[in-house]
């Protein structure tokens, strides 16, 4: 089948790509900028990559058209297929007919921690010889790919709440076929498709109810809003985790470096590179998640104090002696903060420097204006960029911080800033989910350079 994919150098539209070509099909796609790394993944995966949305690609008609949720009417591409009445069909419902249908689906959902808990609990399974597919919204560091096949039963899917496509504004994961479903923790975010924190509630409670009765819905014990989720109705096995559940956890370093799982009576350690509580939490839920499928608590833990990581989550970058500078996709104010206290947990006194891109759609939009100063407490200095897209004063986040803050407009005096910010013993946390003008590799090659 020839299979044609507008929209396909998104994350999750290239992995679907490179998911399809493996399963036999001869795939191609288009998007507006065609660019590495993604592009780098499909060419070497052999599949035709082309520069904009000019109809006339649709010539020949392929089989079918998978229709990234990035498009919209009035799309070239889009016209075409509607004019002509060529097959079409979303990304996720593709994913849930032709490669998830026939596997025991492992699903990670949630506002924060879905990308490493789901390469987590890869790691995991592929530490027994289980083999598992995978698609994930990020890179693990241990596989170096963000999608497989694989050869085995099961697949773990990182879930998305994000809608589908224009023509199904579900959220993605509603087409999953779960059988084992992780809610990390949910909070109001997307504001640019939900008007609320019960619109985003209302999705997740769909999909609780696709799990099927024999299968299970993990959450921590202590988050009020799952809570809501569960009380609308919830027909599946449920295994709540933290205080007063059969699985807890025990810190045995405040950074969350080293931490036990204990469960009817059982302890396991993990002593691993990862730091902050949103991580250990991210490890329990992938630990029970794992358990479900018959792995062993203490293999699983085992497997993940050898957990690398994954890319642009608290990614080191750069080191010399007096600097660490790290990639992190911290798209949401909970998501700094945890992140911030979790270095600051790791490096005690020394100097914490933030470095923030307010990028994602909900912060862009100026919705978390008034948590995004309280977020950075755990720094010592914070740097907010106010670029183009933003059309809210940054400046007043940054002058209600409680830590010296300052908002900058140019890319070039915020390389400046920052690099004169470095002391002898620094951390730098870079925070956006996007590209942030190249800035990373900019400030990599200045301190490179000595200046």
């Amino acid at each position: 089948m020839h299979i044609h994919i507008l929209g396909i150098c998104g994350t999750f539209m290239g992995s679907l790509a490179q998911l399809a070509k493996a399963a036999g099909h001869s795939v191609s796609g288009c998007d507006k900028n065609v660019y590495p790394p993604m592009s780098t993944q499909l060419e070497q995966a052999g599949i035709r990559l082309i520069e904009g949305y000019d109809p006339k690609q649709l010539e020949p008609a392929p089989d079918l058209v998978v229709v990234g949720n990035a498009m919209s009417r009035g799309n070239p591409c889009v016209e075409a297929v509607l004019d002509r009445r060529l097959p079409y069909i979303s990304g996720p419902q593709w994913l849930g007919d032709n490669i998830l249908r026939h596997k025991h689906v492992l699903s990670v959902a949630g506002t924060h921690g879905k990308t490493t808990t789901s390469s987590m609990l890869v790691k995991i399974l592929e530490s027994a010889g289980l083999q598992p597919g995978f698609l994930i919204g990020g890179v693990p560091q241990d596989f170096g790919v963000s999608a497989r096949l694989g050869d085995g039963d099961y697949f773990v899917v990182e879930a998305d709440e994000y809608d589908s496509a224009f023509f199904d504004k579900r959220s993605k994961f509603v087409h999953y076929h779960s059988d084992t479903l992780v809610i990390n923790n949910i909070e109001f975010d997307h504001a640019d498709i939900f008007d609320d924190l019960a619109a985003i509630q209302k999705q997740f409670h769909h999909c609780v109810r696709t799990v099927p009765s024999n299968g299970t819905v993990i959450y921590p014990a202590a988050d009020s809003h799952i809570d809501t989720i569960i009380d609308m109705g919830c027909w599946s096995q449920r295994q709540p985790f933290g205080e007063d559940t059969a699985w807890q956890y025990r810190l045995l370093e405040a950074d969350g470096s080293r931490f036990v799982v204990s469960h009817e009576q059982q302890t396991a350690e993990v002593q691993w590179q990862q730091t902050g509580l949103h991580n250990v939490l991210n490890g329990m839920a992938a630990v029970i998640a794992a358990n479900q499928v018959g792995l062993s608590f203490d293999q699983a833990c085992a497997a993940l104090s050898d957990f690398v990581g994954v890319k642009r989550r608290m990614e080191l970058i750069y080191q010399n002696t007096h600097v660490r500078v790290y990639d992190d996709f911290a798209h949401h104010p909970t998501a700094i903060k945890t992140t911030l206290e979790g270095l600051r947990a790791k490096v005690g006194d020394s100097k914490v420097v933030a470095v923030i891109e307010p990028r994602s759609a909900t912060m862009r939009l100026g919705i978390h204006q008034d948590s995004l100063s309280h977020a950075v407490a755990a720094a010592d200095q914070v740097f907010w960029y106010q670029n183009a897209s933003i059309d809210w004063d940054v400046n007043a986040v940054a002058k209600a911080c409680d830590v010296p803050a300052i908002a900058v407009a140019e890319i070039e005096n915020l390389l400046t800033l920052v690099t004169e910010s470095i002391t002898q013993d620094t951390e730098i946390v870079i925070m956006s989910n996007g590209g942030f003008e190249g800035f990373h590799q900019r400030l990599v090659e200045r301190l490179g350079r000595g200046n």
